[in-house]
């Protein structure tokens, strides 16, 4: 063996035969490896270029691989198991003069079941609500997200169960269906400990259910935000839930809360899924108008249903949060391109400055094409040195992004840094590839167009200072994108501010929700009642305590409720708008800080067997009362029988318009003492002294033992529901001002180089000068201007591409102008204010140089 080792050994060592050589290896692959070996050698050499060329690269590609992975799983990712995505829809509904004409998902169970029934492109359909629900009991009951489904919602997938079965057909049978469950896999590991639970009882909000299945790790339907906990049967849900104001949940059409998904037949379009949707919508409009009478006609109606992509961020009507997102994609893409240019222009100082040495490896014979290869794959190499930093960077900020946008998007079990996997470095590197093919144009230029001839005859004080034009353009381009990257910051962060600073119609601050499930605890009229004054006598013996109200639906939380009204003198109450109500107990405007603005509020006296009485929001009582004064006021409402044949609720006080939503609402409403209209409010508002984040915990203790059995409370500030909606503009702020932070880094780093590359080729020439009598100051002068010249060119320029812009960001802000002076002011002075400073230093230092040993140098 020693023998045979030693002989190998010797053959190593034994010289190679140019012929075999040619034979046995691969010559393109040997001139890529001596390429890497090479641009691995000259990287070495000069670490100061290679550290500012890496970390500008990783800045750029991390800030955009991190948002590609939240932008991928808001809007593009497909869900997990879902079969044949290409051909599954929702359903959107479009109402003329509902929802601002604009598409929307929710709608009644009823319409569900018309759209199934009556139209004939569709292979599937399942309908689907989700909402939270205490679940568990005992200590370790909390708070989930919980799917109703159809029977046919998990026919839509290809997952198999983990252990057990999926929800069936057989158990979603109208009116009651079955309580059976399907938990998540996370939900299983977590709050089961992984053991055998198929067959065990498991409390989700009102109701108890047996589970029967556990759904397959990753597995989250199609929910977009927080993913779900539990599946369970949707007309058991609708059971237990008490769906619905007025008629049953499966007849009436007044309570929006289901969502459709639809899979078309094989060889179906969208289109002639959509046509085919209409149809049924319109059966089913004039359907409802049977049990809805005050509903418009079908011609003014004018419904239309659409089919459409499942995620909602990319839908026929996207949210402002996702076009936010796309403009701040765009934004980072902005910020690559910084980074390119930036890094392009220390490529091309980099071979400026060995210049003589290509012209030298020329003229003895290197090809141009070897030279070219070189300096691409050296700029490849710092790409992919880039990624490596970039994936650093994308996983320390994929938490502030999880938490600014995904805060509810992944699913329990995984981390913050989940942003950030295959699909995300996939995209990196090609973002690399593309960056090394940027940065490499500009040495690959200098290759092709350097004369080595000409360039060998010249002296060193020749080619001591040659100006670059390229290098110019490649700084005003970074000053341009960054004074658009600004202007946007800028532009948002006053658009945030005038968001937190509109009067809502209420006061969120020091406000909790507190909503209470009875878990199965028995309760008639009388029960409920002392049920309802336990907690808020239990919620007003705490010390921070200051109000306590009850209402049906809080105006801050999705979902809203509709009945039929009828108002002497007033004809086509539909055309005037959608006229939304509230069950509200006596000390709710008080609780919720909405102001009285005439009459009064209603109090406890307005009870059941009381006069009947109403309040108003200020626009129901323009809408309705033009001019005139609302007060003492008839308005006819019924739930069940015709309006016309109901008694007059006589209208008491206007308040203030409350809104839902900042930016479009619906604010006509009208507000109804707890008990008149036969059913009760179910949320309680918890008015505090103090911090809201602080104190819930100790109100829901307080709640909780006020409660009987096994009945749940959940509370929560309610000022983490309005943030949901504010949360675009933050998206905006936040975003446009880390990534125009970065931008302007960057950029003054960029001039930075620039400059001091300049005053170090021009050596000679500032040496001149000073010694002909030239002072310092002149000197910082000529330096600084130089720099300055240039930064205002490019915030000339990229004020004009801002403005150029400004009609399309327009949409996306709030009562801000997209052309607001003081903002594009604020920009120009700020960029040449860095320009001014990233231009000091190498100025200073030129001042400062001795012009004797710079001549006696030359």
């Amino acid at each position: 063996m020693r023998e045979l080792l030693a002989t190998v050994r010797g053959w190593s060592t034994l010289p190679v035969n140019a012929g075999a050589r040619a034979r046995w290896s691969v010559p393109w692959l040997e001139r890529r490896s001596e390429d890497v070996r090479h641009a691995l050698r000259g990287l070495r050499r000069s670490p100061g270029f290679t550290a500012a060329v890496v970390l500008t690269l990783g800045l750029g590609l991390g800030g955009n691989a991190a948002l590609f992975g939240a932008i991928d799983r808001l809007m593009l990712r497909p869900f997990p198991y879902l079969r044949d995505a290409s051909h599954v829809d929702r359903v959107y509904l479009r109402t003329a003069g509902w929802n601002d004409d604009r598409p929307y998902t929710l709608y009644p169970y009823t319409r569900y079941r018309d759209l199934a029934r009556w139209s004939t492109s569709l292979a599937q359909t399942a309908a689907f609500t989700a909402a939270t629900h205490g679940v568990g009991s005992g200590e370790g009951a909390r708070e989930e997200m919980v799917f109703g489904v159809s029977g046919d919602f998990f026919a839509l997938f290809d997952a198999r169960p983990t252990s057990g079965r999926f929800i069936t057909p057989s158990d979603d049978v109208v009116p009651t269906g079955s309580d059976v469950a399907v938990v998540s896999y996370a939900y299983w590991q977590s709050a089961l400990g992984g053991r055998d639970a198929i067959g065990e009882r498991l409390q989700v909000g009102d109701g108890s259910y047996t589970i029967v299945g556990i759904a397959p790790r990753d597995f989250a339907g199609v929910a977009e935000g927080r993913a779900p906990a539990v599946y369970v049967p949707i007309t058991a849900y609708a059971t237990h839930l008490g769906a619905g104001v007025g008629d049953p949940y499966y007849v009436g059409y007044s309570w929006d809360w289901v969502q459709m998904l639809v899979r078309r037949r094989p060889g179906v379009t969208r289109d002639a899924a959509t046509a085919d949707l209409t149809r049924a919508f319109e059966r089913s409009w004039v359907a409802s108008r049977v049990v809805h009478p005050s509903y418009a006609s079908l011609d003014s109606a004018r419904v239309r249903a659409i089919a459409g992509p499942i995620r909602t961020a990319i839908g026929p009507d996207p949210g402002l949060e996702a076009r936010t997102l796309r403009w701040v994609a765009g934004v980072a893409l902005a910020v690559l391109l910084i980074a390119c240019a930036n890094v392009a222009n220390l490529f091309l100082a980099r071979a400026l400055g060995r210049r003589r040495e290509v012209a030298l490896r020329l003229a003895l014979g290197v090809s141009r094409w070897r030279l070219a290869a070189q300096a691409l794959t050296e700029s490849l190499l710092l790409s992919l040195f880039g990624v490596g930093i970039g994936l650093v960077v994308a996983r320390w900020t994929g938490a502030a992004l999880q938490r600014l946008v995904l805060a509810d998007a992944a699913p329990a079990g995984t981390s913050a840094g989940a942003v950030i996997d295959g699909r995300t470095l996939v995209a990196a590197l090609v973002a690399a590839v593309g960056t090394a093919i940027l940065t490499g144009v500009a040495p690959l230029l200098f290759v092709e167009r350097t004369d080595p001839i000409g360039t060998l005859r010249a002296g060193e004080r020749e080619m001591s200072y040659r100006r670059s034009p390229a290098r110019a353009v490649l700084l005003l381009v970074q000053c341009a994108l960054s004074v658009v990257l600004l202007v946007g910051a800028g532009l948002f962060v006053r658009s945030l501010a005038h968001v937190r600073a509109l009067r809502l119609g209420y006061d969120l601050g020091p406000l909790l929700v507190a909503r209470w499930e009875r878990r199965g605890t028995p309760l008639d009229s009388l029960g409920e009642a002392r049920v309802r004054a336990d907690l808020a006598h239990a919620a007003l013996a705490r010390p921070e305590v200051t109000h306590v109200a009850w209402v049906t639906n809080p105006v801050f939380a999705p979902g809203t409720s509709t009945l039929s009204l009828a108002v002497p003198g007033v004809d086509s109450l539909r055309r005037r708008g959608r006229f939304t109500f509230q069950t509200v107990s006596g000390d709710y405007f008080a609780t919720m800080g909405t102001r009285i603005v005439r009459g009064r509020a209603l109090t406890e006296q307005d009870r059941v067997g009381a006069a009947r009485v109403l309040v108003v929001s200020e626009a129901m009582a323009r809408a309705l009362w033009p001019g005139r004064d609302p007060l003492g006021r008839c308005v006819r409402i019924a739930w069940r029988a015709s309006a016309d044949t109901m008694p007059c609720t006589t209208v008491v006080g206007v308040a203030e318009n409350a809104l839902h939503d900042p930016v479009a609402d619906h604010p006509m409403r009208y507000y109804v003492p707890d008990g008149q209209l036969d059913f009760r409010a179910n949320t309680m508002l918890v008015r505090l002294r103090t911090d809201p984040d602080a104190a819930a915990g100790g109100v829901r203790r307080a709640l909780q033992a006020a409660l009987p059995g096994a009945a749940f409370v959940v509370v929560r500030p309610a000022q983490a529901l309005m943030d949901a909606k504010r949360r675009s503009w933050l998206i905006g702020a936040s975003l446009f001002v880390a990534l125009g932070v970065l931008a302007v880094v960057v950029a003054a780093t960029g001039l930075y180089g620039v400059v001091a590359y300049d005053v170090a080729q021009r050596g000679h020439e500032l040496g001149v000068r000073a010694a002909l009598g030239a002072r310092s100051t002149d000197i910082v002068r000529v330096v600084v201007g130089q720099g300055v010249r240039l930064a205002a060119g490019g915030v000339a320029c990229g004020t004009l591409l801002a403005l150029a812009g400004s009609s399309r960001l327009q949409p996306l802000l709030f009562q801000q102008s997209a052309r607001d002076v003081r903002v594009f002011g604020a920009v120009a002075g700020v960029l040449l204010v860095v320009a001014a400073a990233a231009c000091a230093r190498p100025a200073l230092r030129a001042a400062r140089t001795d012009p004797n040993i710079v001549l006696r140098a030359d």
